[in-house]
């Protein structure tokens, strides 16, 4: 299934790209969706640890995907 997977802050700076479509496998999880924008965007392959999200709400990485998703990933944060 193609899905769409926005990407926020530095991601998308790498990306060159907001949102980038990436092709997964029936049952495939939020950490699977991760996995294949870092392959698709190589900037990114040392990334670890983002921050996820489907269909609006955070979500952790085994998270499933289902077809029509939104899924997004931002850097993780900090604050001082």
């Amino acid at each position: 299934m193609k899905v769409t997977v926005l990407l926020f802050a530095r991601y998308r700076e790498a990306a060159g790209d907001r949102a980038i479509v990436v092709d997964l496998t029936e049952g495939a999880t939020l950490g699977d969706a991760w996995a294949a924008v870092r392959r698709r965007v190589p900037a990114l392959a040392a990334e670890t640890g983002p921050m996820m999200a489907l269909d609006q709400a955070y979500r952790g990485p085994e998270t499933a995907v289902l077809p029509g998703s939104e899924i997004a990933f931002f850097p993780p944060v900090s604050g001082g």
